[in-house]
């Protein structure tokens, strides 16, 4: 601890996918420039720090991941802390600010820092600042920023404070009575994910560390002929406003490109998890081709692995990023000829970055283009940290302004529109400011990794023996103004690509012997806590699942047939089932659901098509919503009287929060409570694990 314990804090975050490091290294990087040292560790490295003896205060920046779980990075500390035999004082000396982050399309927002938020105060501590929670949905940096900005004060009113009480010890008892006690010293800023709490416009903290952009005659008004503002132009005012743009990050990454050749790591040392490569052995296409969406069903063969899973567990696809955009990519960079190159990959000598080393997920020694297929997540939308890095690389002095406006506090609204909701990338951004040449290094500091995707699993291992099957749609992103070219998803448009042989054989997919060739893919496990059938076979239940959110329902289905089948003298609770899509005749993906019906595996299948026309008199309902309140009799008997449990599993914006809405009315109305009421009730069913969402954004 070689800091000055008078202007020291202990800086800890906590990442899943280093959102978390990066914000706690704009703290850090902050800091000096308002005379503090920040003293920055993982959470993790709890060999670097001792919350029960530290006298500083502390600030903690952390992520949530799952279904409202800390990171991995931050298991044992919480487990830690969670220890029941800790007495309510034991961080009663304890001062700190917490900044938590979350996505509140996700029921449990921002959970891993509440957890901690709430643990810290049970065991004394005291916050000498307000909690942030930073939405993803909307913008981290839309209560990041601010959070950051206002720390200082609190951090300076805080180690004040401490050295007044220091002061005071030595003070005779008649004197220290006579004075009134200081207050506690909590800066006040009120935190709010929503956009309207927010004062971006406050300029209370204000240092060196924010670099003053001036004009200087440049002016990127866009032109008369285009009056709105877009990707490449701003208007009035900001293209007239002196910017506050954050510090350049320190650069900490060495690449050098050899000529000696070599093997590429195996695809599972990408993942600690350990990976199995598994042939991908029958595609099928659920949609007719001129459904809105094309759904594909892929059997995988695991009879030659360990991979074990239960009906409702995830798994994830190590998948590459796009080849085509990978050879484009090498071709900006002037690096078409080198793809194939060795790279080697160090940390820059003397790099001011605090505990710089080598990204994980970056091999030490692979090619380069195994690097930008493997490796890094180059359809990531660029950070702030990123466009800020990009300034510094882009000769034309218009563009460096528009990138410098981009990554500014007055940019934020431009940014959020023609950025993260236009969901830019750097290829995008290559094109869109041609001067801009980035170092390869560059790239390795600020892509993030590529994430493997994680997909629901659509069978049951006791009914089928040896194989995992899984359901997705192959996502589209139509062109927009900031993004002119049209692109599938990263992992279901490889994958499409990849089980086309097996959708439309042909004689030149054909091997010697006249049978198709088989193609394989790396899978890991990711099971899941929560989401299964009930462990009694007797107790009822519900599943709503829409589109490919059935999925894991099929599982569950098999499984349960399976069961009836090898034990005729078990008692079995009713199951339903509520799907829907847009149309009957196009994109009804299991119609063999009849078959579970017959046999008496499920007990009521309700259906419902939102784009289907009719001429009924009483038009049908639309949305599984409607279905169910259909039938609230049903659904408040299953829930109360039977103690049954309640699946939801699908799109989380336009699904499952309206699922949500219509058991809470149907709860109302069947108990004759207010919706207070039954909110109350539905949040017990939540917490005693009956009612359980699998969804997405």
């Amino acid at each position: 601890m070689c800091c000055d314990s008078k202007r020291r804090f202990l800086l800890l975050y906590a990442t899943q996918k280093g959102q978390a490091k990066a914000i706690a290294e704009e703290i850090w990087q902050q800091a000096s420039a308002h005379g503090f040292e920040a003293d920055m560790h993982c959470i993790s490295e709890m060999d670097k720090y001792n919350l029960e003896t530290e006298k500083d205060p502390v600030v903690i920046v952390i992520s949530t991941t799952g279904t409202g779980d800390p990171p991995d990075t931050a298991r044992k500390f919480v487990k830690k802390i969670q220890d029941k035999t800790l007495p309510p004082d034991h961080f009663a000396h304890l001062q700190y600010g917490l900044l938590g982050l979350g996505d509140s399309e996700y029921m449990f927002f921002c959970n891993g820092g509440r957890t901690v938020d709430r643990r810290l105060q049970e065991l004394g501590a005291q916050r000498f600042y307000d909690t942030g929670l930073a939405d993803d949905c909307v913008g981290l940096e839309l209560v990041v920023d601010p959070w950051i900005d206002g720390l200082w004060l609190a951090l300076k009113e805080a180690l004040q404070l401490r050295e007044e009480k220091e002061g005071m010890n030595n003070a005779v008892d008649a004197v220290s009575s006579s004075l009134s006690p200081a207050p506690h010293a909590v800066h006040e800023l009120k935190l709010s994910s929503e956009v309207q709490n927010l004062k971006l416009e406050d300029e209370r903290a204000r240092g060196s560390d924010v670099l003053s952009q001036q004009l200087d005659d440049i002016n990127l008004a866009a032109p008369a002929s285009d009056p709105e503002p877009s990707l490449l132009h701003s208007v009035p005012p900001l293209s007239q406003s002196t910017l506050n743009i954050p510090a350049l990050p320190p650069e900490y990454i060495e690449v050098q490109l050899q000529d000696t050749q070599g093997e590429n790591p195996h695809l599972s040392s990408l993942v600690s998890e350990g990976a199995f490569e598994v042939p991908v052995t029958k595609a099928v296409q659920l949609t007719r081709g001129d459904a809105i969406k094309t759904a594909l069903l892929l059997e995988l063969d695991i009879a030659d692995t360990v991979f074990e899973y239960q009906p409702g567990d995830a798994f994830c696809v190590i998948c590459p990023n796009n080849a085509s955009e990978v050879e484009e990519l090498l071709h900006i960079l002037g690096l078409s000829e080198k793809g194939d190159n060795f790279v080697c990959v160090q940390v820059k000598q003397g790099t001011k970055k605090k505990g710089a080393s080598r990204p994980q997920h970056v091999p030490e020694r692979s090619t380069l283009k195994f690097i930008l297929t493997w490796c890094l997540e180059i359809r990531a939308i660029p950070k702030k940290a990123f466009l800020r890095a990009l300034v510094e690389c882009t000769g034309d002095v218009g563009e460096k302004r528009r990138l410098q406006e981009l990554c500014s506090r007055q940019g934020a609204s431009d940014y959020t529109c023609f950025i993260r909701d236009s969901n830019v990338c750097l290829l995008d951004l290559l094109h869109a400011f041609p001067s801009c040449k980035p170092s390869l290094s560059l790239l390795i500091e600020h892509l993030p990794k590529l994430q493997a995707r994680s997909y629901s699993a659509s069978s049951s291992n006791l009914y089928q023996p040896g194989r995992l099957h899984f359901v997705f749609n192959v996502v589209e992103f139509p062109a927009s103004p900031s993004r002119p070219v049209s692109r599938k998803g990263v992992c279901t448009g490889w994958l499409a690509e990849l089980v086309a042989p097996l959708l439309h054989p042909s004689k030149n997919t054909l091997d010697a012997k006249g049978e198709s060739s088989t193609e394989k893919i790396s899978i890991f496990p990711r099971p899941n806590n929560a989401f299964h059938l009930p462990a009694d076979p007797s107790v009822p239940f519900i599943m709503v699942g829409p589109g490919t959110g059935i999925s894991p329902f099929i599982g569950f289905l098999q499984h349960r047939q399976k069961l009836r089948e090898q034990h005729t003298d078990w008692e079995f609770g009713e199951t339903w089932l509520f799907f829907g899509c847009r149309h009957q005749d196009r994109d009804y993906l299991f119609k063999q659901l009849r078959s579970f019906l017959e046999n008496g595996t499920l007990t009521h299948l309700k259906v419902c098509f939102s784009r289907d026309s009719t001429t009924a008199e009483e038009a049908p309902p639309k949305y599984v919503q409607d279905i169910l309140r259909l039938c609230a009799k049903e659904v408040a008997r299953v829930l109360l009287k039977e103690r049954g449990y309640f699946y939801v599993c699908g799109d989380k914006k336009h699904m499952a929060d309206d699922v949500s809405d219509a058991v809470v009315d149907i709860l109302s109305t069947e108990m004759e409570a207010d919706r207070l009421e039954a909110m109350k009730i539905l949040a017990t069913l939540r917490e005693a694990k009956r009612y359980l969402q699998d969804v997405w954004s």
